[in-house]
């Protein structure tokens, strides 16, 4: 059975950092796309940034250059490092594999002064 576990999330002010991850079991997230997503409230769940098997990127323009997603091959997790944080990035974020499995219970991440 394939988990996902996020954590990391916390209240910042504007213009902090946090580092996200999304520990795997059950599943190689070297071999997939894996994606982070963040859903705010009263809105739909989007898609943040992915990466794939070969190490490739994706950001949604909103978090270009800001936010970076890595990899740990042999921790079998992902991260998603956010700097200059927005209180517009305060959501509770996700991580997925594509094709997608059971989500996790997400983490919040809170910007605020």
């Amino acid at each position: 059975q394939v988990q996902l576990v996020e954590s990391g999330g916390a209240v910042v002010q504007p213009g902090g950092s946090l580092r996200l991850s999304c520990a795997a079991s059950g599943r190689i997230v070297s071999v997939y796309v894996m994606g982070w997503y963040r859903q705010a409230p009263g809105k739909q769940r989007e898609v943040v940034a992915s990466i794939n098997a070969a190490g490739g990127t994706y950001y949604v323009d909103s978090v270009k250059g800001r936010f970076t997603i890595s990899r740990d091959n042999a921790k079998n997790t992902v991260y998603l490092q956010m700097n200059s944080l927005r209180p517009e990035d305060t959501a509770v974020y996700y991580c997925n594999f594509s094709p997608m499995v059971s989500w996790g219970q997400g983490t919040q991440v809170t910007v605020s002064s």
